[in-house]
């Protein structure tokens, strides 16, 4: 049995803390229950933490941009936290470039992100 990554509800943000070494079942995992909580909470937003991955390969690579596009598809933006310049050194060695993935430094800096993205949503016609 493959451990799971927890995702916690901050407000209407979702915070995925990435802890363990990924393996392919456990990304398909966690892109089905993300799906699932964001449906559940009506959650607005996705923060991805991967402070603690030191690798990330094309299969978590491309795992991020399709969770980010599923996310968008049920009206929840998603940005990517903590990325480690050697996971974006080899990132974009692979060509991946990860696009409709928004990143931020830090949590803080994420989490800001989102916010200033609800507020402008809120005050649109």
């Amino acid at each position: 049995m493959t451990e799971r990554v927890p995702v916690l509800k901050l407000g209407q943000v979702l915070l995925v803390s990435i802890q363990i070494d990924l393996e392919d079942q456990t990304v398909l995992d966690l892109q089905d229950d993300l799906a699932e909580r964001i449906v559940a909470t009506g959650a607005g937003g996705v923060v991805i933490d991967i402070t603690a991955l030191e690798i990330v390969d094309s299969f978590v690579g491309r795992m991020l941009a399709n969770t980010a596009a599923i996310s968008r598809m049920l009206d929840a933006e998603t940005v990517v936290v903590g990325m480690r310049p050697a996971v974006a050194i080899t990132l974009v060695e692979l060509g991946l470039s990860l696009g409709g993935v928004r990143t931020a430094l830090t949590l803080e800096k994420g989490l800001a992100l989102l916010e200033r993205d609800r507020t402008a949503r809120a005050g649109r016609p």
